[in-house]
């Protein structure tokens, strides 16, 4: 069966990791998407140890389901062939900074003549009204300027970034709904549009979602920041052997934690009876659980925490995650194998659709593999295909 966007054609001018993420979402759900190099190909490629020259391991992880075309967009030949491209798409994506994107003559306006109806979405550090609209930004930037980093302070003592690059995968998310939306919008009423995301507000919004907090009122009646996740003993407990995440949440998970514990005077504190309490006393209520937690082991604590309902996980090292029994038993890890690379490990899509199921067709492309192909689909002959390699504005691999 064709997934939810079987028919949708992508041309996909972004790269590192924010916009492919978006875009390898689109192709795992059926859409045609162009991914457009130029002749170095996307940094990615180029990032750890892979079996082939530009073929990273971060490139294989963010760009299965698409098909490459490298075009010199500094060349107006390979401009010309790529608008001819994009008269046949229904997104066009990119993630330049508005001056450079203009600079290649395919902002909005531009890209519009081509194909009235395009939704163009312009993925951006910082929104284009604003002053840092031209500055560089990556990951470590926006952690940075979004308050990641200091809340981080909180609990390290000095600001730190969070060990992943969740700045680039929340705006990637950003980028994929707001296109679907615009999508939506454009086949109820044949309009396209113009989309800005920029990863600055974006992973700004999501960290204010639970962190306005009492900035909430105006005027604010307290600052900034969720006491409970900023506490510095929120955190996975030492138990007999190990550590656990427990996070006993409501009223009676509370209760039935304190009566198993053995603890009816916690079970009866009016600091801990009451959601509203336990949020104004979360640092004593924290260092008791991990105080309790001490003195069993964990699967001890498993065993009969979960038949009360009261949440607990282990503490899965990365490495864990390809034994985890759950993941195995979903058939989250798969081996397929690459034309080129041999045999990869393939994560699945998360999303499981009844009707429209996700599907893995290809994995991510060797640097221009689908030149001719996709020239050749958008009507440009065998001949100015070949003018085009010539003149260095396209590489066609074999």
């Amino acid at each position: 069966m064709a997934g939810p966007l079987s028919g949708i054609k992508i041309v996909d001018l972004t790269s590192v990791v924010m916009g492919p993420y978006a875009t390898q979402i689109f192709g795992d759900m059926g859409a045609d998407v162009i991914k457009v190099e130029s002749p170095e190909g996307d940094i990615m490629r180029h990032m750890g140890v892979g079996r082939s020259k530009a073929m990273g391991p971060i490139h294989l992880s963010v760009n299965r389901n698409k098909k490459s075309l490298m075009l010199d967009l500094r060349l107006p030949a390979a401009r010309e062939a790529l608008l001819r491209v994009v008269a046949g798409a229904d997104v066009f994506v990119h993630s330049m900074r508005p001056a450079a994107i203009e600079r290649l003559g395919l902002d909005y306006e531009s890209v519009r003549q081509a194909n009235p109806s395009i939704v163009y979405c312009g993925a951006y550090g910082f929104g284009k009204g604003g002053p840092y609209a031209e500055d560089p930004a990556y990951d470590d930037m926006i952690q940075g300027v979004s308050g990641l980093c200091a809340v981080n302070a909180q609990l390290a003592g000095e600001p730190r970034f969070t060990p992943t690059i969740i700045g680039d995968k929340v705006a990637g998310l950003t980028i994929a709904y707001s296109i679907l939306g615009a999508l939506f919008h454009k086949y109820r009423t044949g309009e396209g549009q113009s989309i800005e995301v920029p990863m600055f507000e974006s992973l700004t919004s999501f960290m204010l979602i639970e962190h306005m907090w009492e900035r909430s009122f105006d005027p604010e009646h307290g600052a900034a920041g969720y006491p409970r996740v900023l506490s510095q003993l929120r955190k996975p407990h030492r138990t007999k052997d190990g550590y656990l995440c427990v996070l006993p949440y409501t009223d009676k998970n509370w209760l039935d934690f304190f009566q198993l514990a053995e603890r009816p005077d916690l079970a009866a504190d009016p600091r801990y009876t009451t959601a509203n309490n336990r949020s104004r006393n979360y640092e004593t209520l924290y260092k008791t659980l991990g105080d309790i937690l001490t003195e069993r082991t964990s699967q001890e604590w498993i065993s009969q925490l979960k038949p009360l309902s009261i949440p607990v996980a282990p503490v899965n090292s990365l490495e864990d995650l390809f034994s985890d029994p759950h993941l195995v038993s979903v058939g989250m890890f798969f081996p397929q194998t690459h034309p080129s690379e041999g045999v990869l490990t393939q994560i699945r899509p998360p999303v499981t659709f009844e009707k429209t199921p996700n599907e893995i067709r290809s994995l991510a492309p060797r640097l221009g593999e689908h030149s001719q192909e996709i020239l050749a689909a958008a009507g440009l002959s065998d001949s100015e295909i070949t003018a085009l390699a010539e003149a260095g504005a396209t590489r066609c691999e074999r």
